[in-house]
């Protein structure tokens, strides 16, 4: 029986052993572990943000002429520097166009966080040693074709030639798809830009994207009127940032500022309220989810060593609430009442089978 005993012991202390060590990362090199990053501490020391963006997108993320970079995914990026560096403008935009290239950014240092519609998926979470934060944005993949093309479906789309971005998702997708329903497709590759100025300039028949990759570029067009989207949509694809695996507390900084920016439009905290609701707040949470004490009360820091407990009001002040970013950057290009995009609460009025999914894990 003390035999038993002494096994049982020595187990559960091997146990915890092990569980220390995966706790603490292993750099031997011998596949115990991963080291753990320290991005919060390296954006602060640097004193800038490298956000890793699209360029090419209208609405989403964008280069005008004067070499501003504009969109909804910049947007997140203006949040999470004045969240840590308390400066929204602290922010270096490195371009991360090209798909193909997009996580070698990531996986090699060269910016902090992805954010550049980038679809959440058990491989890429799995092999390319990203995490990814709170969804920003849903979407599926869609069809853009012309009016007068007499196509309908993917059904009528027989040795069609389609515009498909590589190394992307969306690739393998549109495979996948025309290899299930069995007919055949002449694929065109390349650049986001270059594939659809193809489908745009006639060299192709049918343009493959995100649904709101099409919305947005036809939204901008003179000739909008002749271009449509199909209604069929052939796969989910939920856009969120991207951090590096084994770096627990950067990644923690980037979803709870998106769960904050969501939860401050649930709860009606605006860009222009902000201020008011931290020096009056009207009950404990909007005192938690802003920093501070509530009728005298401790503030509530929740443990966010890295950043002080006002990070998520400064988010907030500097870009407003989820809504009021979406209403600023897509606005009614990509209307939201009724999608996936809006928030649960205001799904009373929709149609069966139709609501927001958008909503806030509880800051607490």
């Amino acid at each position: 029986m003390r035999k038993l005993r002494f096994g049982i012991l020595a187990a559960a202390v091997v146990a915890v052993v092990a569980l220390v060590a995966v706790a603490c990362g292993d750099d031997d090199g011998d596949g115990g572990g991963e080291g753990r990053g320290n991005t919060v501490q390296t954006i602060k020391d640097r004193g800038e943000l490298k956000c890793g963006v699209k360029q090419t997108q209208p609405l989403f993320g964008f280069r005008e002429a004067d070499g501003t970079v504009v969109g909804f995914d910049i947007e997140f990026c203006k949040a999470l520097a004045a969240a840590v560096l308390k400066d929204h403008t602290k922010v270096e935009y490195v371009d991360a166009s090209d798909a193909s290239t997009r996580f070698e950014l990531l996986a090699e240092e060269e910016i902090d966080v992805l954010i550049r519609t980038t679809t959440i998926t058990a491989s890429r979470d799995r092999e390319l040693a990203v995490d990814f934060a709170q969804t920003t944005f849903f979407t599926g993949q869609g069809f853009a074709v012309r009016t007068d093309s007499g196509i309908d479906s993917t059904s009528d789309m027989a040795d069609a030639t389609i515009c498909v971005q590589t190394g992307t998702t969306t690739e393998q997708n549109v495979a996948d798809h025309f290899t299930d329903i069995g007919l055949e497709y002449d694929p065109q590759g390349g650049l986001s830009a270059d594939v659809a100025a193809a489908f745009f300039d006639g060299r192709c028949d049918v343009l493959t994207a995100d649904a709101s990759d099409l919305a947005s570029r036809i939204a901008v067009r003179d000739d909008a009127a002749d271009y449509k989207i199909l209604p069929q949509i052939i796969s989910k694809e939920p856009l969120a940032p991207g951090v590096r695996d084994y770096d627990s507390e950067w990644k923690d900084v980037v979803n709870w500022v998106v769960h904050g920016l969501i939860r401050a439009e649930e709860i009606g905290i605006t860009q222009a309220n902000v201020g008011q609701m931290a020096s009056n707040p009207p009950n404990t949470e909007v005192a938690r989810l802003l920093g501070v004490p509530y009728e005298g009360g401790d503030v509530a820091a929740l443990g966010f060593d890295s950043v002080d407990a006002q990070f998520i009001q400064r988010a907030i002040a500097a870009v407003g609430n989820y809504g009021e970013i979406y209403a600023r950057t897509i606005g009614d290009n990509i209307p939201r009442a009724c999608t996936l995009n809006d928030l649960v609460i205001n799904n009373s009025g929709c149609p069966d089978g139709q609501g927001g999914i958008q909503y806030a894990l509880p800051y607490r």
